[in-house]
């Protein structure tokens, strides 16, 4: 029997449902953020699709100084905890620091540690420690293999309630190619494993002072990714991502995830039967 991860209401597991992790890249405005957290609970009550909200009160790893960061720790989870309130959605967003993760501890249901930060030991075992569930993003940097001492970090202190994101190998410059294989590969760890759609399709500091992005193959990819055994998909997604302070050019808008996730629940039902 496989290892069920209680995520709020959600019950996941790997070979289990297709689920979905989404929501903005950066909490612009908490009615922005409410107006999609809305959206996305009702697609996953029309399609039958467990969600899980996601969104950073902080972007510490912009490429410029003068990028847009969000609105810090306090005001963020503030806003985090209403959408938790209002939707019943569980709730993700990444820590950056150790002296964050207490903090965020007490509103998140889903501790990410960023694919920069997926080396940094002081920090995942203070996430696993809160005995939380943790995603955990494999950098751009590592192989699939790679990932299995940043397992053994988080599951020393007894916390086995990971998921592990697959997100794109760097290729050159300001560039990224996504590996299918490294899906099959993590999952040999017997943790679900996700297929980050929008960040696989960025363009890292490819706007010079910006990072770029190629939306149009998220759809492309995300298929491929549920194909080859993803137990989920995680998408940043906005209302006009051409305006969006941040990660706009990889980012979905709304009125295209919905036909999306029919084709890959299709396809997921497939390829598990």
């Amino acid at each position: 029997m496989t290892h069920k991860i209680k995520i709020g209401n959600l019950a996941i597991h790997a070979n289990g449902p297709l689920f979905l992790i989404a929501g903005p890249c950066v909490i612009e405005d908490e009615a922005t953020t409410l107006e999609v957290a809305h959206f996305l609970k009702q697609t996953g009550e029309e399609l039958d699709i467990p969600i899980i909200f996601k969104t950073s009160y902080d972007k510490a790893n912009r490429t410029s100084l003068g990028s847009f960061r969000g609105p810090g720790i306090e005001k963020g989870l503030k806003i985090i905890q209403k959408v938790k309130d209002t939707t019943g959605l569980p709730v993700l967003s990444d820590v950056h620091e150790t002296g964050q993760v207490e903090r965020a501890a007490r509103v998140l249901d889903v501790i990410q540690v960023p694919a920069f930060l997926c080396r940094q030991t002081d920090l995942i075992l203070a996430a696993a420690r809160t005995k939380i569930p943790i995603n955990i993003k494999k950098g751009q940097f590592l192989s699939p293999w790679e990932m299995g001492p940043t397992i053994e970090k988080a599951t020393s202190t007894g916390n086995r309630d990971l998921l592990l994101t697959e997100r794109g190998t760097s290729f050159g410059y300001n560039n990224l190619i996504v590996d299918m294989r490294s899906i099959a590969l993590m999952k040999e760890f017997g943790f679900p494993v996700v297929f980050d759609a929008t960040h696989s399709v960025q363009l890292p500091g490819g706007g010079g002072t910006c990072s770029g992005g190629q939306r149009e193959f998220v759809s492309h990819l995300s298929r491929a990714a549920v194909a080859a055994g993803a137990d989920g998909v995680f998408a940043e997604v906005h209302p006009d991502p051409d305006s969006a302070r941040c990660d706009g050019p990889n980012s979905l808008p709304l009125n295209e995830l919905k036909p999306l996730l029919i084709m890959l629940k299709k396809l997921h039902r497939v390829v598990r039967s």
